[in-house]
């Protein structure tokens, strides 16, 4: 490794990345986890560079890159890098207005784009496919590349941010900003090196974008000089986020603080530990922290024993959830910074926590305060500017950057963060009332889900009101507002409030709200003749938005608001999970796909985010146990006593085409038609030994949940048969649920986790038994189809043949000859494809068989 103090440039960290055998990146591709290695990082970014050469990209020259957060986004970075050319960062949510902006401003002359970043697919400039990178580079050289002329002045990037305006501003960090922040953290991390046998590998989830500075010191560079793993998450839902963090063995979540809220709420909303949490959380704030931890241990086994702290950036986190957390034991790290500095600015040290505190000054960085109170701060990291001169330079002569951020210094260092000076409402009598106390005031309101204060002109001039969304829409709002107050000196009292319509404010990629679409939302709306109007429509028009876009259709919406809440969807089962998948991500909220499968209209799924509709009670049962010792042993050792001998004799079946699965090295996909309960002991009898024991099969999900946890008016001994058949057909076959009608998603989870493990997965696709006298398959399920493409992994179809004459004939023992399972040929089938003509295609070559 290269001593701290010789480093040039950003790239020298690539060769201490060639030592290291290790993990570095972990994503999510489609229902599989992908891992990344550091060498694998390393030779993808040196063919990047070649092609980028290839395609005539020239040192100095800016190449936009966009995509959700991967290793094959951090290799275009490195490759970039190593070619000498400009990183443009964009956030893939981005609207077309600001991308065609950035590409004006910066005369890009190549994007690395993702599929899914349409707002950049009409740039007038060539793309580069994210997803086909590696493809794209598998022809070039992986031999070290060197660029001459790449020092530590050179531009490394141009980060864009709009801020509060509307003009985008482009950011310039060189090698020598970005070391600068990185140099002291290696330093420090250095003292502690010795102790990292006890917890390697770190693993950090990141949950903040690329394209901003945050996300790429925690994703990029930080998790490195620990020799860490980082883990992407594309979904933003918490009970997502939970299950990701256990079963991975999370270290550190790197987030925002809305999502930090989003994680409380939820734990505050599991009945099991609400009690817990109201007679514990107060009086933990005088225990020890092992003492917290063991009196929380429930939240902690949900996150895994490995989860110790959260990073929080990005925005400002509010005092009362840094304490929730703290107070179960957890630690909670800030950093304050800005993208002209690099990222961080102050950072909280993990052992020396300060409550309150946003950190003390880095190595290398002055941070003091002005007359105002505004945070100001000078040193190396700070940027030398915007790209665009119109833009400015918030930089006075003798270098110090205005932040715009208001703060307090303590004695010993730490600073305190108060708010955006141009947020801070100055009233009428020349007092300065800052949004954010306000907001925790209202915050802690066990009503109020989130809240926004602006700053709002009134006769006798500026005063504050309080944007407010509420739990439940029966809530007295007055009420909320007189308690808040009470935490709030006389000239902070809110006297105006607004009810947000919607379940959450306009945000920017980092989650801050865009106070200034805030003000301009209430304007509008307060000036119509009939506010109340606006407040029906709520979140109605993304619905309707999304259901047309995903069901392909044009659905007309009624122009009167309670009308439009009666809008159909038009969705089926499939096209709601997506329209469900779709509000969970904008909204960070859990929602019960079982309430939702009966949704239909827009008010059915507006009342369902709003948490005003019934929940269901009783999940469905995934468990691990199947798979573990000693019941795979004695599932092997039941097999070959019972299962195989019985099967034979019963039907007497021959085995046809078992060579095709010869040549099938990983896990597969079998798809079969279903006609008899027997179906699943005939695929495993006529599978090879190899996969026989590595398989997990699908089964109907609500007769399982029914099993395990049968209707309350249900006699005893059909309880215990019920547990019995339960225990016996988990035992006997491995088998995990597959619903009918809604919980595919977790299913489907499931079925990749499976596949991650080794395991193959036998899938009935036609989901329900043949009923008798029926001769031919049903209709293959369009799920079927989305689990290949989400897959990735060969599709083996099976056929069951006579099993339709023997159950139309209720016989039970078949001749020699009459029932056969036939293997066909592996499938690899194009995930790009419609998945209902993956459908039917599967249908269509089982049939053939």
């Amino acid at each position: 490794m290269k001593p701290i103090s010789t480093r040039q440039t950003l790239l020298s960290y690539l060769d201490d990345y060639l030592t290291r055998r290790d993990t570095v990146f972990v994503q999510r591709q489609g229902l599989r986890l992908v891992s990344w290695s550091y060498q694998q990082l390393v030779l993808t970014s040196r063919k990047t560079a070649r092609e980028l050469e290839t395609r005539g990209v020239a040192r100095g020259e800016r190449v936009i890159l966009c995509g959700a957060n991967s290793a094959e986004w951090v290799a275009a970075f490195w490759g970039c890098l190593l070619r000498g050319v400009v990183v443009v960062p964009i956030d893939r949510q981005s609207s077309a207005e600001f991308v065609s902006s950035v590409q004006q401003q910066t005369a890009a002359k190549l994007a690395i784009v993702d599929r899914d970043a349409t707002a950049l697919k009409h740039l007038p400039i060539p793309f580069i496919e994210l997803e086909r990178l590696v493809e794209l580079t598998t022809l070039h050289s992986s031999e070290p590349y060197v660029m001459e002329g790449v020092t530590r002045e050179t531009l490394a990037e141009i980060v864009f941010t709009s801020g509060t305006t509307s003009t985008p501003k482009g950011v310039m960090l060189t090698h020598a900003n970005i070391l600068a922040n990185l140099t002291p953290l290696e330093r420090e991390i250095g003292k502690y090196q010795r102790w990292r046998r006890l917890v390697h590998p770190l693993r950090f989830l990141v949950l903040v974008p690329l394209s901003h500075v945050f996300g790429q010191f925690m994703s990029v560079f930080v998790p490195q000089l620990l020799g860490g793993e980082v883990h992407f998450e594309h979904t933003l839902n918490p009970a997502d986020i939970v299950r990701r963090t256990r079963k991975s063995r999370i270290s550190v979540i790197v987030l925002v603080p809305r999502m930090l809220r989003s994680l409380r709420e939820r734990i505050e909303r599991d009945v099991d530990l609400a009690a817990q949490l109201k007679t514990s959380i107060q009086r933990a704030s005088n225990l020890s922290f092992l003492r917290r931890w063991w009196t929380f241990r429930q939240i902690h086994r949900q996150f895994g024993w490995k989860l110790w702290a959260f990073l929080s950036g990005g925005a400002t986190l509010d005092h009362q959830t840094e304490e929730f957390w703290r107070r179960l034991g957890f630690a909670v790290l800030q950093g304050y910074g800005m993208t002209e500095t690099a990222s961080l600015v102050t950072v909280t040290h993990p052992f020396k926590l300060r409550q309150g505190s946003i950190g003390k000054a880095l190595p290398g960085y002055e941070v003091k305060l002005d007359e105002s109170g505004q945070i100001a701060v000078r040193g190396p990291a700070v940027s030398a500017g915007y790209w665009s001169k119109v833009n400015g330079n918030n930089r006075s002569a003798d270098g110090w950057l205005n932040t715009g951020d208001v703060g307090v210094i303590d004695n010993e260092g730490h600073v305190y963060f108060k708010g955006r000076e141009k947020d801070v409402i100055v009233t009428a009598s020349g007092t300065n009332v800052y949004p954010e106390d306000l907001e925790e005031a209202l915050n802690r309101q066990h009503e109020v889900c989130a809240s926004c204060v602006v700053g709002w002109p009134s006769e006798h001039g500026e005063e504050p009101l309080a944007a407010i969304i509420l739990r439940h829409a029966d809530v007295d709002v007055s009420q909320v507002i007189e308690n808040a107050n009470l935490n709030l000196a006389e000239h902070q009292r809110i006297r105006r409030w607004y009810t947000w319509p919607e379940p959450d404010f306009p945000r920017t990629a980092t989650e801050k709200v865009l106070k200034r679409e805030v003000i301009a939302r209430i304007k509008e709306n307060t000036a119509s003749n009939d506010p109340e109007s606006c407040q029906a429509c709520r979140q109605s028009s993304f619905i309707v938005a999304t259901a047309a876009r995903i069901s392909g259709e044009m659905i007309s919406a009624a122009a009167d608001p309670n009308l439009k809440l009666a809008t159909d969807l038009k969705l089926d089962s499939m096209g709601r999970i997506e329209l469900l998948s779709a509000l969970e991500e904008r909204y960070e909220i859990d929602i019960d796909e079982a309430a939702f499968t009966a949704a239909t209209t827009v008010g059915d799924v507006e009342r369902i985010v709003r948490g005003e509709a019934e929940q269901q009670a009783t999940p469905y049962p995934f468990v691990n146990w199947p798979r573990r010792f000693p019941i795979t042993w004695l599932r092997a050792l039941l097999f070959y006593s019972l299962i195989y001998p019985i099967t034979r004799v019963m039907s007497r079946m021959s085995i046809a085409g078992r060579e095709q699965l010869s040549e099938l090295k990983g896990p597969a996909l079998f798809v079969a038609n279903h006609v008899t309960l027997g179906d699943q002991a005939m695929v495993l009898v006529g599978l090879p030994v190899r996969l026989r024991h590595q398989l997990a099969i699908a089964m109907e999900g609500e007769r399982l949940r029914n099993w395990l946890h049968p209707a309350s008016e249900t006699p005893v001994l059909m309880r215990l048969r019920g547990l019995a058949q339960y225990f016996l057909v988990r035992t006997f076959f491995n088998v995990f649920p597959l619903p009918r009608k809604s919980g595919f998603r977790r299913s489907f989870a499931y079925v990749g986790e499976c596949i991650d493990r080794g395991e193959s997965v036998l899938v009935f696709p036609e989901g329900v038994r043949a009923p008798r006298g029926q001769m031919h398959m049903s209709p293959f399920k369009t799920g079927i189809g989305v689990l290949v493409k989400e897959l990735n992994v060969p599709v083996v179809p099976v056929k069951l043949t006579g099993l339709y004459e023997l159950k139309k004939r209720r016989q039970y023992f078949a001749s020699p000859g009459t029932v056969s399972v036939v293997f066909g040929e592996p499938l690899e089938l194009d995930p790009e494809t419609d998945a209902k003509e993956i459908a039917e295609e599967l249908q269509r070559r089982l049939e053939e068989l």
